[in-house]
């Protein structure tokens, strides 16, 4: 099973900046990328998110981005998917420490890194869309 000490390392590896904000959990950044990742070693889970955005207003307002966000949920995010939390929209997944390697950490940090900055205009455009009578 991999150990918080092979997390770190594989963020090591990655040449990714990074800081340990507590026990197992932490924020990470890549050099190219300006939304952080919070990558949680949690057995028998190593969970990653990423907060793309706070979402304000009305919920019924937000009814296209929502069906949009399922649409890519579907179609177009590899690993993981779209989700709430509280007023957040948050990307996540999560793997299984038992048989997890650094590859598949750094292709789910990627995966997530692509998926939010590719779809980044379309939500943000959904989001601050007026509601139509």
């Amino acid at each position: 099973m991999v150990t918080r000490e092979d997390v770190e390392s594989y963020l090591i590896r990655m040449d990714v900046e990074y800081e340990e904000i507590d026990d197992g959990m932490y924020l990470v950044r890549s050099r190219s990328e300006r939304l952080p990742i919070v990558v949680h070693h949690s057995p028998p889970l190593l969970v990653l998110r990423l907060k793309v955005m706070d979402l304000e207003g009305d919920p019924a307002s937000l009814a296209e981005l929502y069906r949009t966000l399922l649409e890519l949920n579907a179609t177009d995010v590899v690993h993981g998917a779209y989700g709430l939390e509280g007023e957040e929209l948050v990307l996540g997944l999560s793997l299984q420490l038992e048989s997890l390697d650094y590859a598949e950490v750094q292709a789910a940090i990627e995966s997530l890194q692509m998926a939010a900055s590719s779809h980044m205009e379309q939500i943000r455009n959904l989001a601050a869309a007026p509601v139509e009578d």
